[in-house]
């Protein structure tokens, strides 16, 4: 399958509505005048906000579609297809290397560890945003014998890879990567995870209080933050 004419597909029929909750969380761990990478941008809309923050960035991306979309936003962008190659840039280059819910989408989840982790610097902290498998509604649909592809879900059937936080603890470790730290978001808007009365009032209140107490059982998303091993 080409990944590359088939996300130039999508961005064509997508807007820019994005988890503005998980950009936040994302952004709050790169700092002004570091000089941060985002793998696979799409259209450039975390990259620009990483940059309003004072931040150096430069992005890859998959699709010529998305390309386009994030340079018109005056995005520093080069094409790169992790599954296809490795990013175009020397070894130790990056203070900090993003990645927004994107290694789910590929199909060699090493290679892209692996190329993530080799362009950050010593001590480089590698920001992440992956679904969570393991979120509650997913264990109930396993638990009766299903595993329903639903789009804006963590079974949405656009991933190709599906991923918990035991198991990137224990990825990031085979990398060389420290875990830091795991927040994540619940996406109260997610409709195929959670029935209206749970989306509203004081319920949703609660709801967002139980995801920032156990992320790995009530958030849609994971955003964990890593340190490469070593000292500069």
């Amino acid at each position: 399958m080409n990944l590359a004419a088939f996300y130039d597909a999508y961005w064509q029929k997508h807007g820019d509505a994005f988890d503005k909750q998980r950009l936040a969380l994302l952004a709050k761990h790169v700092e002004p005048g570091e000089r941060v990478l985002q793998v696979d941008c799409g259209p450039g809309v975390l990259a620009s906000l990483l940059a309003e923050k004072g931040a150096r960035v430069t992005a890859t991306e998959l699709s010529g579609e998305g390309a386009r979309r994030a340079r018109a936003r005056g995005v520093d962008i080069v094409r790169a297809d992790l599954d296809d190659g490795g990013l175009p840039f020397p070894s130790d280059s990056f203070e900090a290397v993003v990645c927004d819910s994107r290694m789910e989408h590929g199909i060699d989840f090493n290679r892209y560890l692996d190329e993530c982790v080799r362009v950050l610097k010593p001590d480089g902290r590698f920001i992440l945003s992956i679904p969570n498998t393991a979120h509650w509604r997913c264990r109930w649909w396993l638990l009766r014998g299903h595993f329903p592809y639903r789009a804006g879900t963590p079974t949405d059937w656009t991933h190709l890879r599906f991923f918990t936080l035991p198991e990137m603890r224990a990825l990031w470790a085979e990398h060389g990567v420290q875990l830091l730290s795991t927040e994540g978001t619940a996406s109260l808007w997610a409709e195929a995870l959670y029935p209206a009365w749970m989306r509203q009032g004081r319920m949703a209140g609660l709801y967002l209080h139980l995801t920032r107490l156990r992320p790995s059982l009530f958030a849609r998303d994971l955003v964990l933050v890593g340190r490469k091993r070593g000292s500069a």
